[in-house]
């Protein structure tokens, strides 16, 4: 099973600490728990929340040297951070650990000396700030998550869903990841290059959304879709097609078309023995040189390697 230490740094984020409870929590495989998640802090008992809700935490930080993942959460803390959590980090990242930070846990990483020179982001109202603080980071304001070999960040609180997601996903395949989202009600397993914030989160009751007409597509993935049948079906321009897709969902309609697509590629290797021209075909991606291109791109491995190592992951 794999284990994962929440590191609590007080004045905590409430919304962002129940996150990796909830999605870790419920990730089964085979009808076994996939992980074993321990929330800890340097000083275990009553920790402050940045709220009115009051919180216990149980564990001290020996449990990130027992963990493979380590995920800090929101806090208010700047300058008080209490030494041993960012000894604790640090002796977890030279262990090889796999470390993240959602929302503006990402300033105790940076304080930890853990994103010198890396890439990462922060909830977007305080980027300025970890900018200001933090120079030598890299710093993308503007995304939902991003990966820097073993070190993770996401922007603030419903970014932190799909940055667990992706961790899911991952570990176990996108078969699993986006099951997991299912159960916890969030949207399927986002690109962390999706922007943080769009136009219209929650569209207006008008019928003005595409949400149909996305439905619509993802049951015709292996069909030759383009922006013209896509505007055809939502009966819209193209350029208002286009506009609408993006304000829905920080993507064009053909980023989002091959997301879709390379996402159902990968439940086919994971949960199928298709053939690799008939796992193109169904996703929609048509060949195997393109099914490979796209994986690849998306994941880092070929297509028989992924299927290969997720096989033996739930075997």
């Amino acid at each position: 099973m794999h284990r994962i230490a929440v590191v609590v740094v007080p004045p905590a984020t409430t919304f962002d600490l129940s996150i990796p409870e909830l999605v870790f929590g419920a990730t089964s495989v085979d009808g076994a728990p996939g992980y074993e998640v321990r929330i800890c802090a340097a000083r275990p008992g009553a920790v402050a929340t940045g709220g009115s809700l009051a919180i216990t935490v149980p564990h001290g930080l020996e449990a990130v040297d027992g963990a493979d993942t380590v995920i800090v959460t929101g806090t208010s803390a700047r300058e008080d951070i209490d030494p041993r959590v960012l000894t604790a980090l640090r002796r977890a990242a030279a262990d090889g650990r796999r470390i993240a930070s959602i929302c503006t846990g990402a300033f105790v990483l940076a304080r930890a000396g853990l994103l010198d020179g890396r890439r990462a982001t922060t909830y977007w109202a305080k980027s300025a700030e970890f900018s200001r603080r933090f120079p030598s980071v890299e710093l993308h304001p503007d995304v939902l998550y991003v990966q820097d070999g073993n070190l993770f960040s996401s922007a603030g609180l419903s970014a932190g869903i799909d940055l667990c997601l992706h961790l899911v996903r991952l570990d176990y395949g996108a078969a699993t990841a986006n099951a997991v989202a299912r159960l916890v009600v969030a949207a399927p397993v986002r690109p962390g290059g999706q922007a943080q914030f769009i136009e219209t989160p929650v569209p207006a009751e008008t019928g003005t959304s595409l949400a149909g007409t996305r439905s619509w597509a993802l049951e015709r993935l292996h069909e030759p879709l383009d922006r013209a049948g896509l505007a055809a079906h939502a009966r819209i321009s193209v350029r208002t097609l286009t506009r609408r897709f993006h304000a829905e969902t920080g993507l064009s309609p053909l980023q989002w078309l091959l997301h879709q697509r390379v996402i159902r590629a990968q439940e086919l290797l994971e949960t199928t023995g298709l053939p690799m021209d008939r796992v193109a075909h169904f996703s929609g991606l048509a060949t195997t040189d393109s099914l490979r291109r796209h994986l690849s791109r998306h994941t880092g491995l070929t297509p028989s390697a992924y299927r290969a190592a997720f096989t033996r992951r739930l075997a």
